[in-house]
Formats: structure tokens, C-alpha cells, sequence
């Protein structure tokens, strides 16, 4: 699957600056100036994870092809966007291409670049504020739309549709986020997916000094993340530990996007690469099998599974065999976190 997160704030707050870093060389532009990002810059990450490398030494291969994150650094919202202010809803509408928002606050002292917001709490009502005005808006539309349809005709979906959006409507514009609202399954059922910036899940980012990598919520700092990007992994990492931090922003973004969103990692290993694949939690052997593609999915038969670890403790697929840890699992079988499979199917 492909997975898209936004990086989303108020002006100069950094996200072009960790746009860049994200992507290891200077896509972006970065200037001390608001509205220096146009267009919204869309840059493929590899996600960074060990075990890649672990299981191409078990299967004696170096070629390693990681799963990817799509970023997409959107331009800086102001107060006044949905009404059309600083470069308005057409940043607005780049947040609803994407799965989920990192939403980066300023929280670093830097006199050199201009502050546009006031303090971390309140830039992040600013920016909420903007999304709910604009989802307002959506809804409005919708509900006049949705009670058309029931004068035309008695369906109890539709009254469920005009019931859900009423209540979207009213948390609103009590500034709630549209996910904050409490629906019934009946409703749920009847909208969808709902065309909403507020109903993606919102990763809360602190981009903050050096010295303040530890504390409460995701922290990161971007000026670090560019420094970093200037560095081979193993300096990198060498200089991640003087500093006494375990992991990269890139790394801690990553998580956290996986988590908001549910998603996991499995492998496929042999002679020829080591590659990772990303699906949701709770996803079934033959949906797994189509992540690599649509005619795996149609003719899966089985799949042979092995937990990554034992497969790297055998040292390969034979060994792992003669030690009884591969599975044949069927089409019930729920895929967990880390599984390297072999899948077998009818063309």
C-alpha cells in the first residue's frame, strides 16, 4: 500500500527545513520567509528498519528494498485560510490527498528566523481552527445534499447520513475534530469515508532545540534532522548517542505514522532480495499476498510463514524448515507484525 503523510503548520515553523532532512538532499526550498513552499513538495522515504539487513545475511543476498513512505511538504496555513487568506484552500485542499498530518509546531529559539505563530499551544488551535471552518463548510454542503435526498425518498440510510452529519456539524462548530465526534455504526455505515481534514489521524510535533529531545509527546528537531542528513548512517548514529538519543526524527515519524494508522511490516526473503511490504493489522493471508500483487491475492492457495527472528537465528529457509519453524498457513491466517512468508498460488 502506499502511504502519504503531510506535513502540515503555521509559517517558518520547520517543515521544509524537515522535508529535506526526510529526504536526505535539498528538494525543498528553505528561506526565512513564509509562502516559500508553493507547491506541495512530495518526496518517497525508505522506512529504516534493521531486520532488513539481518534477514538478507540468513538468505545470503544484498539486495535489500525497504517500504516506503510518501511525505508531502504542504505550504504554511495561516489564520484566515479557509476563508481564502495567505494562499488559502488550495493548501487546504493538498491535506486531503494525504492519510495522515504531521502537524509541526514551532517550540525552538532561533531569533534569525521569523515567527509567524504565538506559542505551541495556540498555533495548534490556529491550525485547527482553519480545519474545522473548512470541514464546516464540506459538511454544510453535504447535510443540504443529504436532506434533499430524504424529502425525495424514505431511505433509512439516508436519514442515518442526515443524522451523522448533523452531529459532525454540531461538534464543529463547538471546535471539535470531526474524529472527536461520537457516531453510531449505523451512521458510520452510511457516511463512508467522509471528504474531511479533520477525520485524518494528526501526529503532534514538537519541532524544538537540540536540548529538548527528551520530554513529553514527539519531539524532533529539524535543524539536527538536516545536520544528520550531512552524515553517513553509522556517523549519524554515532552522533545521535553523544547526544544521548536512541532514535532518529525520521525513525520517530515513521512509528508514530505507522502506529496512528495501524499498519505493520512483512517480509519476503530469498536469494534474489530481501524486500518489506506494508498492510494494515488484522490483515489476512490472501489481502497480504496482494500487496505484492492483485494475482496473488485471486489464486492464493498457501503461504508458508516464519517470525523474521527465527528465520535469521536458522540462517535460511532450509534450516528453518529442518528446525520445524515454517508454517503453511491458510486463508484465515492473520499476518503479524514481522512474518516473512513464501506464498504459493494458481495463475
Amino acid at each position: 500500500m502506499n502511504l502519504s503523510v503531510g506535513i502540515v503548520g503555521l509559517p517558518n515553523v520547520g517543515k521544509s527545513t524537515l522535508f529535506n532532512a526526510l529526504l536526505r538532499k535539498s528538494v525543498a526550498a528553505s528561506a526565512n520567509y513564509p509562502f516559500t513552499t508553493i507547491e506541495p513538495n512530495i518526496g518517497v522515504v525508505p522506512v529504516p528498519d534493521e531486520r532488513l539487513a539481518k534477514l538478507a545475511a540468513a538468505v545470503k543476498t544484498s539486495v535489500i528494498i525497504p517500504t516506503a513512505v510518501k511525505f508531502v511538504d504542504i505550504a504554511g496555513l495561516v489564520q484566515g485560510a479557509a476563508q481564502g487568506e495567505g494562499l488559502g484552500n488550495k493548501f487546504l485542499s493538498h491535506i486531503r490527498e494525504v492519510d495522515a498530518i504531521i502537524h509541526l509546531v514551532r517550540d525552538f529559539s532561533d531569533s534569525e528566523v521569523v515567527k509567524t505563530g504565538v506559542s505551541p499551544v495556540k498555533d495548534i488551535e490556529i491550525i485547527n481552527t482553519e480545519l474545522i471552518l473548512a470541514d464546516l463548510e464540506t459538511v454544510g454542503k453535504m447535510l443540504a445534499e443529504a436532506e434533499r435526498e430524504v424529502k425525495a425518498a424514505q431511505d433509512p440510510e439516508v436519514g442515518e447520513r442526515v443524522s451523522g452529519l448533523q452531529k459532525i456539524k454540531a461538534g464543529l462548530a463547538q471546535g471539535k475534530l470531526a474524529s472527536e465526534v461520537m457516531l453510531t455504526e449505523p451512521e458510520k455505515l452510511s457516511l463512508g469515508v467522509l471528504p474531511l481534514l479533520t477525520v485524518k489521524p494528526q501526529i503532534l510535533t514538537l519541532n524544538v532545540d537540540e536540548d529538548k529531545l527528551s520530554g513529553e509527546g514527539l519531539r524532533i528537531s529539524a535543524k539536527l534532522e538536516a545536520e544528520l542528513s550531512e552524515l553517513s548512517p553509522e556517523e549519524a548514529r554515532a552522533y545521535l548517542s553523544e547526544l544521548g538519543v536512541q532514535e532518529s526524527g525520521l525513525e520517530k515519524l515513521i512509528k508514530a505514522a505507522y502506529e496512528t494508522l495501524g499498519l505493520q511490516s512483512y517480509f519476503t526473503a530469498g536469494e534474489k532480495e530481501v524486500r518489506a511490504w506494508t498492510i494494515r493489522k488484522g490483515t489476512k493471508a490472501p489481502q497480504a499476498a496482494g500487496a505484492i500483487h492483485t494475482d496473488f491475492e485471486k489464486g492464493f492457495i498457501k503461504a508458508d510463514i516464519v517470525p523474521w527472528e527465527k528465520l535469521t537465528l536458522a540462517g535460511g529457509w532450509a534450516e528453518a524448515r529442518a528446525n520445524g519453524w515454517v508454517r503453511l498457513e491458510g486463508k484465515d491466517y492473520v499476518f503479524q507484525d514481522g512474518d516473512v512468508a513464501i506464498f504459493r498460488f494458481q495463475s
